[in-house]
């Protein structure tokens, strides 16, 4: 044994090298930042899109053909006070085609709206449908 003796080192590359790994970490962290970020507006575009949504329900719980031409309904809407906007309602015929579709304002007053209304159709119509409310922007 001679006095000047070192540690053998393994060969050069042979196992990564100590930056390989380091970038590797930092790579995985940014990675999941990236993914938590994306999950979190992914989640508050959802969210902002069902309260939009949702701010205004409607039904028409009742409706009666009155004439070939005119359809009696009964819309029913529950809002948020102070929100005003539209509702759509739809009437198709005996072959289920569409005889008449209109836009129903919604007054901005109140919590609720009830109200009956008539659609004009261009047939005898055989339902009446909500298609949906969207509160004005």
């Amino acid at each position: 044994m001679s006095a000047g003796t070192t540690t053998p080192q393994p060969p050069e590359g042979r196992y990564g090298r100590r930056g390989d790994r380091e970038a590797d970490r930092r790579l995985k962290a940014v990675g999941a930042a990236c993914a938590v970020l994306l999950l979190g507006v992914i989640a508050w575009s959802g969210g902002s899109y069902l309260l939009r949504e949702t701010r205004m329900n409607g039904s028409v719980p009742a409706f009666e053909a009155v004439s070939d031409s005119e359809l009696l309904i009964h819309l029913s809407v529950r809002k948020r006070e102070g929100t005003a906007g539209t509702c759509t309602v739809r009437s198709q015929g005996a072959d289920g085609s569409v005889v008449g579709q209109y836009d129903f304002q919604v007054p901005a007053e109140g919590t609720s709206y009830d109200d009956r209304l008539t659609l004009r159709t261009t047939a005898r119509g055989t339902t009446a449908q909500l298609l949906g409310c969207t509160p004005a922007r």
